[in-house]
């Protein structure tokens, strides 16, 4: 009877506490018809990238969390009901194919009438109303994002229905909070609220529920959750973070064990009886043979799901503190973490300023160790986007539109962080602003500031700065005109005399009255190559320093530059060659040079009349460049060097020029050496020739002639130049190296190969079907697995790779 009255009193509670329950009024409350309209516009129209909801959600608990900080100063009451400051992310996917994503945070919470004022009302901030009031008696108001109030409404990207269950702080004017719970649909005017029929399950603080349209299933992925803490909000807040994660452990099935021992045993017992032994040997048997078993028997294992809170945010903004107090640890590790760049960065500024226009910042700038493959393939392309500017700590922009840095600046790493910028409602993009054209600048001074004090303060960092941006810093004087001198600086060239030298260093070194910086240009060759050439034979020997220069940017540098200091760079591939001391050349050589000139005059005329009618050469002249080789091509002043020929043809500007690309192309001079044991001996079979009333000798003739090309396309070899005929030249070296060897000039060549089979028109029997696509997604998908075993060496289970939980990360 007793039981019985028990179980009755125990239903009829049940029954009222239902009742109680079912009667908790829902009140119902339509939007005002233009607010209706806006709300609409905020979730179709307003935000450009759905993601952002997270971001906005996030913002808003953060500006919960901050004014229960602030709150409690005064109030400290307001701290109880839970223990922690925090905010929490769950994603959860139910049975039926649906999703939700909940987010809590513990902060301030909210009353009914502040649940219909905040949420229920567009552009009505809370956040803003508690500044107001919070301006007359706090000195510091905290990290509160929110300005627009339309943040929350951001949820309605990605959700068809949203719950908030909320419930205030403790306080003097509300000891006993109730929990409450405003829900609204993405297409509907109206909205509810209602008590909690859990209960106060929160304790304090907010719980958004949202659930996910179909289209935005993605979003309950943690691996995205995560990419979009990470992008948007990784240091918007200084409250932790959580994310609820799940992760499948193998782990021994005690259960199974002890089965699979009891079957071992019974099948033991079934087993014939052995012949009777001595006690003490059976005993030593069985141990033995029990020890045996259990070193054969592989463990028995279970799947058991491990669920975990994983804190997202547990990078600190480093930016915020003061550069003494941040080691060259932390400094690297948020480089690593941030910009998701495996090796260490180089150097680093970290400094804080005012733009001029009355916005101040904190930033730090990151010399990266290494450039993206990219960076070359697209010499054209310029995007920056690896400068995340932030305001309050909450990212807003990789994108910094018209005034994007300059491509040879692209590469730099920046964190910028705002105390505040005009941003459109949406808080994607920025309004029209002085700041951002004065970040441009700010940027850009404060790198090269970085990069010449390098130079100036770290010998062996700079080598490392130079191997991997000395060309971008050739670049950036190129085409940033406003900081080419200071860009200028930062370059190097090697030179005949030592590996690396400045454009200041080389006009330190240079000679008394040498007018000009000499340099030699050819792409693709090595500086021991250049080095060697014949242009620069005599300026080595007489010990003047020549720029060796074999990077395609190299004489695009120097011809947008032209001078240095008002000195003009002077290429030593070209015809006009000065030395600059040619005033003080004593009277006897410039007699002992116009007496070569007259007694070569015979082989001048001669190799002109030849290099003309071959298009190879205008002129010839005696060198004074030369001081081994016995012959050079040169570039006339008008002409183009061999060099310059490359870097036009690779281009294909010629196309639309091409009458002045042939007229250039023959602006060459054959420079002869008078010194020359060749051409001496050239000079005398010249002499040797029947004078113009005699017997031509014409086997005489052609030996010469022939002799002259190979001498004259091997200097256009030498000088950088592709021969006329590449298949006549390989045919006189052939004819050339058959009499050197005493072989026959006109034996014939064994020519007899194997013809190809019949002709086969027949195709494939599927050669009319189009090739399926390999990834019609237009992302390829790789993936690949592994076996885990475990200290046995027994396979435990296949787990997919990129599914596979690593403590160590």
């Amino acid at each position: 009877m007793r039981l019985f009255r028990a179980i009755l009193l125990t239903l009829s509670v049940f029954s009222l506490y239902a009742v109680a329950q079912d009667a908790s009024p829902k009140h119902r409350h339509e939007y005002q018809s233009d607010v209706a309209r806006l709300r609409k516009i905020v979730i179709n129209s307003l935000y450009s990238h759905r993601e952002v909801f997270l971001r906005e959600l996030i913002s808003n608990a953060n500006d919960a969390l901050e004014k229960l900080r602030l709150t409690s100063l005064t109030e400290p009451e307001t701290l109880s009901g839970a223990e922690n400051m925090n905010i929490t992310i769950k994603a959860v996917k139910d049975e039926d194919g649906t999703a939700r994503i909940i987010i809590r945070d513990t902060g301030i919470g909210m009353t009914p009438t502040e649940l219909a004022n905040n949420l229920g009302t567009l552009a009505k901030s809370g956040t803003s109303e508690f500044l107001s009031k919070a301006e007359s008696d706090t000195s510091g108001n905290g990290n509160l994002i929110g300005a627009f109030g339309v943040g929350f409404y951001s949820s309605f990207l990605v959700a068809d229905r949203v719950e908030v269950a909320s419930i205030a702080a403790k306080s003097s004017k509300n000891p006993t909070p109730e929990q409450h719970v405003f829900s609204s649909g993405a297409d509907e005017n109206s909205f509810e609220i209602y008590s909690d029929p859990r209960g106060n399950t929160l304790g304090r603080g907010t719980e958004i529920t949202l659930f996910l349209k179909p289209d935005a299933l993605e979003y309950v992925d943690t691996h995205t959750i995560s990419d979009l803490v990470d992008k948007h909000s990784s240091f918007s807040t200084s409250f932790p973070i959580y994310m609820h994660t799940t992760r499948t452990e193998m782990v021994p099935d005690e259960e199974a064990e002890a089965e699979a021992k009891a079957a071992e045993a019974a099948k033991k017992a079934e087993e014939t009886e052995k012949p009777d032994l001595d006690d003490d040997e059976a005993v030593v048997e069985e141990v033995d043979e029990e020890q045996e078993t259990e070193e054969k028997r592989e463990p028995v294992l279970k799947p058991v799901t491990v669920e975990e809170w994983i804190q997202l945010n547990s990078q600190p903004p480093i930016w915020m503190r003061d550069p003494k107090d941040v080691t060259d640890e932390e400094y690297e590790a948020f480089y690593q973490v941030t910009f998701k760049d495996y090796q260490k960065p180089l150097a680093w500024y970290h400094f804080a300023g005012d733009s001029g226009s009355g916005v101040s910042f904190r930033s730090i700038i990151y010399v990266p160790s290494r450039l993206d493959d990219s960076y070359w393939q697209n010499p054209l392309q310029s995007v920056t986007k690896d400068i995340r500017l932030l305001v309050k700590r909450v990212f807003i922009t990789s994108d910094l539109g018209e005034d994007a840095l300059p491509k040879w600046a692209n590469w730099v790493k920046v964190v910028v962080d705002a105390e505040d910028l005009p941003l459109n409602v949406s808080r994607e993009t920025l309004q029209s602003t002085a700041f951002l054209k004065q970040l441009k600048g700010i940027i850009l001074k404060r790198l090269l500031q970085l990069l010449t004090r390098i130079r100036e303060q770290d010998a062996e960092k700079w080598e490392q700065v130079q191997e991997t941006f000395g060309n971008v810093f050739k670049l950036g004087a190129v085409e940033d005109f406003k900081n080419r001198e200071k860009l200028s600086t930062l370059v190097r060239f090697p030179t005949n005399q030592r590996n690396t030298t400045s454009l200041d260093e080389y006009l330190e070194n240079k000679k008394q009255g040498q007018s000009q910086i000499f340099y030699l240009a050819d792409m693709g060759k090595s500086t021991s190559e250049l080095a060697k050439s014949v242009f620069i034979e005599k300026l080595h020997a007489r010990g003047y320093e020549v720029l060796l220069l074999g990077d395609p940017l190299d004489e695009v540098f120097i011809t947008n530059i032209r001078r240095w200091k008002k000195i003009p760079f002077q290429d030593v591939a070209k015809g006009g060659l000065k030395f600059g001391d040619e005033e003080l050349d004593p009277e006897e050589e410039k007699e002992e040079q116009a007496r070569l000139t007259e007694k070569y005059k015979p082989l001048i005329e001669w190799l002109r009349k030849e290099i003309r009618e071959k298009g190879v050469a205008r002129d010839v002249v005696i060198s004074n460049r030369l001081v081994t080789s016995s012959c050079a091509i040169v570039a006339d002043e008008s002409g183009y060097t061999a060099n310059l020929e490359k870097l036009i043809s690779s281009s294909h500007a010629q196309a639309n020029h091409k009458h002045m690309w042939e007229f250039a192309k023959k602006q060459k001079v054959l420079e002869i050496n008078p010194r020359s044991p060749l051409i001496e001996g050239l000079l005398k079979r010249i002499e040797q020739l029947p004078a113009e009333d005699e017997e031509r000798d014409v086997e005489a003739e052609d030996e010469l002639r022939e002799v002259a090309t190979v001498l004259v396309d091997g200097a256009l070899v030498r000088s950088g130049f592709a021969v006329t005929d590449s298949n006549e030249f390989f045919t006189r070296v052939d004819r050339i190296l058959r009499r050197s060897l005493g072989v026959s000039e006109h034996a014939p060549t064994d020519t007899t190969v194997k013809p190809a089979p019949p002709v086969d028109p027949e195709l494939p029997a599927d050669a009319d079907v189009p090739e399926p696509e390999e990834f019609a997604s237009g992302h390829g998908q790789v993936s690949w697995e592994v076996e885990e075993i475990d200290e046995f060496g027994n396979v435990i289970k296949d787990v997919p790779v990129d599914k596979k939980h690593h403590d160590e990360l």
